[in-house]
């Protein structure tokens, strides 16, 4: 019986261990242009309605959607990731986030210039900053 024990703990270890070790070296994949799995898509919904209720603050957002808050969050705090890891992560989406893929809407070449858009985000030549600032309804 007590071997019974010890052979369960172990394999409980072991899925847990190969289960932490295929998503830590990417095997999951996160993108949102392929299908998902039903049971993908169980276990995921019900992780994160679980999670997201339990943890939620219980207050209104504080933050009024200001443009200088908008400001802020969009242009200022990106993602410090490499540019392999952009371009995947623009080309594919990521599953049960905003992120869509763009890879069947842009061409390669128009995502890899986003990539240099972001990784220079926050040290734009002045002709791309002046650019970027300008109100979205004026005329070039």
């Amino acid at each position: 019986m007590k071997n019974f024990f010890r052979g369960i703990v172990f394999a409980i270890i072991a899925l847990a261990l190969g289960g932490w070790l295929y998503l830590r070296f990417g095997f999951a994949d996160i993108c949102a242009n392929v299908p998902v799995s039903r049971f993908d898509s169980e276990i995921a919904s019900t992780a994160l309605h679980a999670s997201a209720e339990r943890h939620m603050p219980k207050e209104k957002n504080p933050i009024q959607p200001t443009d200088a808050n908008l400001f802020d969050q969009f242009m200022r705090v990106h993602p410090h990731l490499s540019d392999g890891q952009n371009f995947y992560i623009i080309r594919c989406g990521v599953r049960r986030t905003a992120m869509p893929a763009w890879g069947k809407i842009m061409a390669d070449s128009e995502i890899w210039q986003v990539v240099a858009f972001l990784d220079h985000l926050d040290n734009l030549p002045p002709a791309v900053s002046q650019e970027l600032h300008r109100p979205a309804l004026s005329n070039p």
